[in-house]
């Protein structure tokens, strides 16, 4: 974590840009100091097999850093993603659906998307932030 020039009681400078791509979804861009999240929100017609016929919808967040992100550069985890990474999508995800009306949007899987483009610390309260801004943006435009 670079302090770049930064006073041991100086916090980073937080920034969030929602709309960031201008389409119909939600999508945030988030810097918290140097760390920079894209988060995305999109559906699925589909809920995991014991949601089905209760009416209930389902969220489900994935996380990733990109390898160019860290220097020196991260390998893309491909077939099996690590336990790290796993964890966070976990906590992202029940960050999330604790502030969520799931029986809101009926039998659908809101994916949310976190993907890291510059990592400098604090990676998972950017991701979270990130997430639960383009999820605002998104329900807000399902009214």
């Amino acid at each position: 974590m670079a302090r770049k020039n930064r006073k041991t009681d100086e916090l980073r400078k937080i920034e969030i840009i929602p709309d960031f791509q201008g389409i119909p979804s939600g999508v945030t861009l988030v810097s918290f100091g140097s760390t920079k999240v894209l988060t995305s929100v999109s559906t699925d017609n589909f809920v995991p097999p014991y949601l089905r016929g209760t009416g209930t919808g389902w969220l489900n967040a994935e996380y990733s850093i990109m390898p160019y992100a860290t220097i020196p550069r991260n390998r893309r985890e491909r077939e099996k993603i690590s336990g790290r990474t796993q964890e966070i999508q976990r906590l992202i995800g029940r960050s999330l659906r604790c502030v969520t009306d799931l029986g809101a949007f009926g039998e659908k899987t809101v994916k949310v998307d976190c993907d890291v483009l510059q990592a400098d610390g604090g990676n998972r309260t950017a991701a979270i932030t990130g997430a639960f801004t383009a999820l605002y943006i998104f329900f807000k435009r399902q009214q």
